[in-house]
């Protein structure tokens, strides 16, 4: 398979709460409060490039040299359902970011991806996006939330995930192979029906407590 473009986050925090989100028994309280905190762990790496410009902040004792992010802003873009639960868990690290939505469910005959919602700021395409879903799969949701966004002009998408298939990731680097993709691991395969093995289940209905 190929990895380029791929980030495996192996910090050993994300890999323990990796397992536990995997656990069957992790009841969806516990797999929401889970998902939000590897979410903002992984979050750093992604954003570990970010551009910043030197500043000189006024400290109750003096002058300190520092940083803040400069350039582009970020979006963040759940893909709904599940990638609410990953928003969540970002979203306090940078409150002055936007947030889009785009709405896909996939048909359970074709396994392809229809939308039914989409809503992104105006000035999404002057912004670094970052899309999240805690589920790579088929691939075939990504790519066409990727489309939705390149139709809108953004220029600078990055993937933010749980769990790929390798079949996912095939998908989306025939694609879109200029999107890198953050992933705290690469399962097996997918089974018949699409799902990732060995996986985590379905992502939403242990986060909802929905099946």
């Amino acid at each position: 398979m190929n990895l380029k473009n791929v980030r495996i986050i192996e910090h050993s925090l994300v890999q323990h709460k990796l397992s536990v989100l995997r656990d069957k028994e992790t009841r969806p309280k516990d797999f929401r409060e889970v998902l939000k905190e590897i979410s903002a762990l992984m979050f750093y790496e992604v954003t570990r490039n970010v551009a910043t410009k030197k500043v000189r902040t006024k400290t109750p004792l003096g002058i300190a040299p520092g940083r803040v992010i400069s350039g582009k802003m970020i979006c963040m873009v759940p893909i709904l359902r599940a990638g609410l639960g990953m928003t969540e868990g970002i979203h306090p690290l940078l409150p002055q970011s936007r947030i889009g939505h785009i709405g896909l469910y996939r048909d359970p005959k074709t396994l392809l991806p229809v939308d039914y919602f989409i809503k992104l700021p105006l000035d999404i395409d002057k912004r670094l996006v970052v899309l999240l879903d805690p589920m790579l799969a088929t691939g075939n949701s990504l790519v066409e939330a990727i489309n939705i966004l390149k139709k809108a002009n953004v220029k600078k998408i990055i993937y933010l995930g749980i769990l790929a298939a390798p079949e996912g990731i095939k998908v989306v680097q025939k694609y879109h192979p200029d999107v890198p993709l953050y992933l705290a691991a690469v399962d097996k395969r997918l089974n018949s029906h699409g799902y990732i093995i060995p996986g985590l289940g379905d992502a939403g209905d242990r986060l909802f407590g929905t099946k």
